[in-house]
């Protein structure tokens, strides 16, 4: 007999073709291990630095997170990455094949950059940690991070990302309904839009609360054959406080659940968090609607 849960249905899926940018709502998506199929498979790097370019550093790159990114074709298991449509948020669009793309790039951030499909053995990017009781480190300061492979390189562990991938730590992202409607709750002069947060799966649950805090160290089950090891919270950066399309800039996003989501992350300190990162264990199609069960 099975034991497991129902806890809700898959209410949205989300791709995002280059890191920082607007990205795809889907219908259905294939998952595999090293995530959604197409997901984060390019990022803009500073040819100067070598840096990749992040919306976690608001100041220095204002308009990415303004910036739309859709595949010309649709991504296919072992092979490299279909071209990219860039919507600017000067109306301008360019696609990744173009011989002028990175110029067209260039011109949009006024500083060099280039389109990348491969990181080199994990990244860094320059991230802004905002003046609130959050961080445990750092506050109102501008930091290099390693992320990705290079992440887990530093500490001696197995990288939990595709080699060459520019996924943060984890990938795959998962977030709840309830976790959304808790924070309406709480601060309803805000709007917490699930597009803030910059997930893959969205699950439609009807528990209250952050439900999906209880389910690290377990598994989803999506449909018949998807299933997810559900790895750590997801700690939040000043992204989801930011301006895109739709949705007004807001500090009171992250000072909500630095007030009332406050997680220790595997004994490295304690941060505000919204969603779950997890790793495929099996592959497969997931479709909007489909079951979600905790084993």
């Amino acid at each position: 007999m099975s034991t497991a849960e129902r806890v809700g249905t898959v209410s949205a899926l989300w791709r995002f073709p280059v890191k920082s940018m607007l990205g795809e709502q889907l219908e259905a998506a294939e998952v595999t291990p090293g995530g959604i199929m197409g997901d984060r498979a390019y990022a803009l790097v500073e040819s100067e630095s070598g840096k990749v370019v992040s919306a976690k550093h608001p100041k220095k790159w204002p308009n990415v997170l303004e910036c739309g990114a859709e595949f010309v074709d649709r991504p296919a298991a072992g092979q490299a990455p279909p071209p990219v449509r860039i919507d600017l948020a000067d109306g301008t669009s360019v696609t990744s094949d173009a011989p002028d793309a990175d110029a067209v790039l260039s011109r949009f951030f006024g500083r060099e950059v280039e389109l990348s499909s491969a990181a080199q053995n994990g990244y860094t990017i320059e991230q802004y940690h905002p003046d609130l009781d959050y961080d445990p480190e750092h506050r109102d300061e501008l930091t290099d991070v390693k992320l990705g492979a290079a992440f887990f390189d530093e500490r001696g562990l197995p990288s939990a990302v595709p080699e060459g991938s520019f996924f943060d730590l984890f990938p795959l992202s998962v977030l709840t309904t309830s976790t959304l409607d808790r924070l309406a709750e709480l601060r309803p002069e805000s709007t917490f839009d699930a597009r803030r947060f910059r997930m893959n799966i969205i699950i439609d649950t009807a528990a209250s609360g952050f439900v999906e805090n209880d389910w690290v160290g377990r598994t989803l089950q999506i449909g018949d054959d998807v299933r997810l090891a559900v790895a750590l919270p997801d700690p939040r950066c000043v992204m989801p406080s930011l301006a895109q399309p739709g949705l007004p800039r807001d500090g009171e996003v992250l000072r909500t659940l630095a007030q009332h989501n406050r997680l220790d992350i595997a004994g490295g300190g304690s941060y505000p968090c919204a969603g779950v990162y997890a790793v495929g264990q099996a592959g497969g199609t997931v479709s909007a609607g489909d079951a979600v069960r905790l084993i």
